[in-house]
């Protein structure tokens, strides 16, 4: 049974809770720095005018997002209005705006009085999590989420990930899933975070995505996604091989 059929089983949760694959957000990306970079004639400039389409994503409220049916026209539409109106007033020095807040940098260990978990015991769940992504096991990872688990995605305005945290075994193992729907060229591994094991993703060999798991007994209780291209940027920079 493939992967999408599988998730059909799970609760029913709309498009804008499901995601869509990390592979697909980072093509999605390139793409629109490829377009304003055609535009504007600099590489500083276009990444500047895709983050400022993101954060214009990112103001529009859950519902607004949810009536867009395809979120890649709606983007590349707003990016080409913002290039326009540079090639006619460039923006002013410095930021051109906040960006929508996010989750704390890559992190674990934030026990909610769970059951006590030894560092055997969460190294042996954050593996069976690995395995159960890699050949995308609807079983297995509900198996090892708690009921009332928790996801947070970090997209640092940069990716357009989910923007509010997930909740609920069902809906935490979609999310996942989705994100993580593996295509060529994309790896999954454990690796050591913040002096715990958690998991690595590679795009091309370059980290595209760090995963942290707090652990209560033998199931998972919150998952922390980083994707935000700035906080990865040490991880492809030879320190992490």
């Amino acid at each position: 049974m493939s992967q999408t059929a599988r998730l059909s089983g799970l609760s029913h949760v709309n498009r804008v809770d499901d995601g869509s694959p990390l592979a697909d957000l980072l093509d999605e990306r390139r793409h629109l720095v490829a377009l304003a970079h055609r535009m504007l004639g600099s590489a500083d400039d276009a990444e500047s005018a895709v983050d400022e389409c993101y954060r214009q994503w990112y103001a529009l409220s859950d519902r607004e997002r949810e009536r867009i049916p395809v979120p890649l026209t709606w983007v590349a539409a707003g990016l080409g209005r913002i290039c326009r109106a540079r090639r006619v007033l460039p923006p002013p020095e410095g930021p051109a705006g906040a960006a929508r807040p996010t989750v704390p940098d890559v992190v674990v260990a934030r026990p909610r009085g769970g059951e006590p978990t030894t560092l055997r015991q969460h190294d042996a769940v954050v593996h069976a999590v690995r395995r159960a992504l890699v050949v995308a096991d609807v079983d297995l990872l509900l198996s090892l989420l708690a009921p009332d688990a928790a996801a947070f995605f970090d997209g640092g305005g940069k990716i357009r990930t989910l923007v509010a945290p997930v909740h609920g075994r069902d809906r935490v193992a979609r999310g996942l899933l989705r994100l993580l729907d593996r295509g060529p060229h994309t790896t999954l591994a454990a690796h050591s975070v913040n002096g715990r094991t958690g998991l690595v993703v590679r795009h091309d060999r370059r980290v595209v995505a760090v995963l942290s798991l707090d652990v209560s007994g033998t199931e998972a209780v919150q998952v922390w996604v980083v994707v935000n291209p700035d906080k990865l940027r040490p991880w492809n920079a030879g320190r992490h091989p």
